[in-house]
């Protein structure tokens, strides 16, 4: 065999230059990514900028405007019975379109304004008056300066701003009392205080209310006299306050609790037997 017969072998020989590329979709991947931040902090932006009711209007502008009622309404068709117009009616719940309506705005009707304003300024007339009322208070307590009562008589004094107002109660102490022993005379010491309450309530408007409270006594009697006597006693800070200033258009309460309401578990103790005076907050 001559090498004229030879089969001929031709080698096809791959060239790889540079080592290829990788493709270019993460390009797209990490571009979907940038812009789904962007979008993500414009969100973000968007609702620290604008107000609940803005947020309310861009809600409202992608529910659908056409109403599907996926619930018969005892009607056919699109609406399912109801109207589009209907009151207290949301386009996302498929039974409406409008979530307020002319007729149900308050100034539409001539009722006004909403409440908003009156109740701002009722906050402002509260803030005032307890404003009012604080000073008072730290007339009363003061140490010294505003205050003309004597060591002695703040001794026997407390006070308390509470919701019904501010409370000034005036209580007997072991060995010295406030009345007169089984009398509505008042001591000289409940004397220096009621005067001084009167000259401050003079500085407000506010009405009055006066509680009397006796302590237990320790012998039963078969004509127990608490009622009366607290009453009494009450009748009489009523006119002391009077006579020191206060106007009796004020006196809106004047109330004897007998002894049914202790300041301290120990019934029997002096500290039950007291009066509150209480300059009461304005209704509204």
């Amino acid at each position: 065999m001559d090498g004229s017969n030879a089969p001929i072998i031709i080698k096809r020989k791959k060239v790889i230059a540079g080592g290829g590329h990788h493709g270019g979709a993460w390009k797209v991947a990490y571009a979907d990514f940038v812009t789904a931040m962007m979008a993500f902090f414009l969100l973000m932006w968007l609702l620290n900028a604008t107000t609940e009711q803005q947020r309310k209007g861009i809600a409202d502008y992608f529910s659908p405007t056409i109403p599907l009622s996926r619930v018969s309404g005892g009607g056919d068709g699109v609406f399912a019975g109801d109207s589009t117009f209907a009151n207290d009616s949301f386009a996302e719940d498929g039974t409406g379109v409008l979530e307020h309506t002319p007729d149900a705005d308050p100034e539409s009707q001539g009722l006004g304004a909403p409440t908003t304003i009156a109740e701002a300024q009722a906050e402002e007339a509260d803030r005032a008056e307890t404003a009012a009322l604080q000073e008072i208070e730290e007339m009363l307590n003061a140490a010294s300066g505003e205050s003309d009562l004597t060591d002695l008589a703040r001794r026997h004094v407390v006070t308390r701003l509470t919701d019904e107002g501010l409370v000034i109660e005036i209580f007997a102490l072991p060995g010295t009392p406030i009345f007169d022993a089984g009398t509505a005379q008042m001591r000289p010491v409940t004397a220096e205080i009621v005067g001084m309450v009167a000259r401050l309530a003079s500085l407000v408007t506010n009405e009055v209310a006066i509680d009397a409270h006796l302590a237990t006594r320790s012998l039963v009697l078969a004509d127990n006299p608490v009622w009366d006597l607290s009453a009494a006693r009450a009748g009489t800070v009523r006119t002391a306050l009077e006579a020191g200033g206060l106007d009796p258009e004020r006196v809106a309460r004047l109330t004897g609790h007998a002894d049914r309401d202790p300041a301290v578990p120990e019934q029997a103790a002096p500290r039950n037997d007291r009066v509150e005076i209480v300059l009461l907050r304005s209704q509204g």
